[in-house]
């Protein structure tokens, strides 16, 4: 250190406190306080002037300025990285900062941040997301489930051709709209020989479910309720009526007996004419719900026949009402509530006939997937002889 008495002395870079090394008890914000633009041997001068000054406080001017003028004290300090200076020293405590070099990626943490529940992510969404759906028992006709239903025909064991036609359409969803499930499902029996009849049966299947669809659920979509003009056991009335009319006029010769239903969430609305039948399988219990218009039906009911020996009697198939044997047609309608769980069922003479209401409700009983039991209906119907076309549609309710 030069005396205070004698006349002051340009300083020389060897008359310069040495840079003191980086070490651990160095503190991080010493390197981070000093600017990228700054050389690092400027930033140790200024430093030592300090301590200078604390210990002679008559150091010139001159030397202060000779010191900040001074050139560094090593080049390869100002080449050589920060980070790069660093590797040598030993590991940081976790608690002190890591320095990162400029455009390098900071490090990611061990862990991740887990994601919001369910339930949160629906409560940060309620304000700007979409809106959640109402419970399912926004539904009064299905509350849990929806309506299942198969069907199946087979042409038999001794006829040649299938005159039998089935129809199915069912249409369900899951909206905040109260749309219940729908459904039109028809079976039809053709007559009148080889082409006549299979004809008969497909014209009066397709059209029954055109009207009931043209009439009833297009217009049910378009305004989320029934149509209340007309009821829709008559609008069932008039579809039968209409395919009545087509088959006289494409099939002079032909007719075809129908069974259709229309459902409207729990409840059945039924229209018939001719002997297929509709059942309902409840609890184990099988109830016909239909009613033959055939010549031995007509003879029991007026106690002229009894019923075991309608099964054979040689006017069995003889029919008095169809559809395409006169202008008009009287139809038989029927409204029911269908209970939760029960099975609905459709079906030509050729099931019917060949098994009794017994076995096709132990068939039932068995709780098959619904198309497997359908083809198990068929098949007992062949092994009984299958003198017929069989056909089978089923419906099961929820619950």
């Amino acid at each position: 250190m030069a005396d205070a008495s004698n006349t002051p002395q340009p300083a020389m870079p060897d008359d310069l406190p040495e840079a003191l090394p980086l070490t651990p008890a160095e503190p991080a914000e010493e390197l981070e306080d000093t600017k990228p633009n700054q050389a690092t041997s400027e930033t140790k001068a200024v430093e030592a002037n300090d301590d200078q000054q604390a210990d002679d406080a008559e150091v010139s001017t001159e030397s202060e300025a000779s010191a900040e003028d001074a050139e560094p004290a090593s080049p390869a300090d100002e080449e050589v990285p920060l980070v790069q200076r660093m590797e040598g020293a030993v590991s940081h405590s976790p608690d002190e900062p890591i320095v990162i070099e400029v455009g390098e990626p900071a490090p990611q943490p061990a862990h991740t941040t887990p994601l919001a529940a369910t339930g949160d992510l629906l409560m940060m969404m309620s304000d700007n997301g979409t809106r959640q759906l109402p419970p399912e028992s926004a539904f009064d006709y299905v509350p849990l489930a929806h309506v299942a239903f198969s069907q199946a025909t087979d042409i038999g064991r001794t006829r040649t051709n299938n005159q039998d036609a089935i129809y199915s359409f069912f249409a369900t969803g899951r909206t905040s709209e109260t749309i219940p499930d729908f459904g039109v499902f028809v079976v039809a029996d053709g007559m009148g020989g080889h082409q006549d009849g299979e004809k008969a049966s497909a014209i009066a299947a397709r059209l029954i479910g055109e009207y009931i669809l043209s009439k009833l659920y297009l217009p049910l979509l378009a305004t989320e309720a029934p149509p209340n003009d007309v009821p829709i056991a008559e609008l069932l009335e008039n579809a039968i009526q209409f395919a009545n009319g087509k088959v006289i006029a494409a099939v002079p010769d032909g007719g075809t007996t129908v069974s259709a239903c229309v459902l409207m969430g729990d409840r059945g609305y039924f229209g018939h004419v001719g002997d297929s039948r509709a059942y309902l399988f409840n609890q184990g219990s099988l109830e016909k719900l239909t009613r033959d218009h055939s010549l031995v039906q007509r003879l029991i009911e007026l106690d002229q026949l009894s019923p075991e020996d309608a099964a054979d009697h040689p006017q069995k198939n003889v029919l008095y009402r169809a559809l395409g044997q006169n202008d008009l047609v009287e139809v038989d309608t029927l409204t029911r509530r269908l209970p939760a769980g029960s099975t609905l069922i459709l079906c030509s003479d050729g099931l019917w006939g060949q098994i009794s209401d017994h076995a096709i409700a132990e068939t039932i009983t068995r709780g098959r997937p619904l198309q497997e039991t359908c083809q198990k209906l068929i098949q007992l119907a062949n092994a009984s002889g299958g003198i017929d076309n069989v056909s089978v549609v089923l419906v099961k309710l929820p619950g």
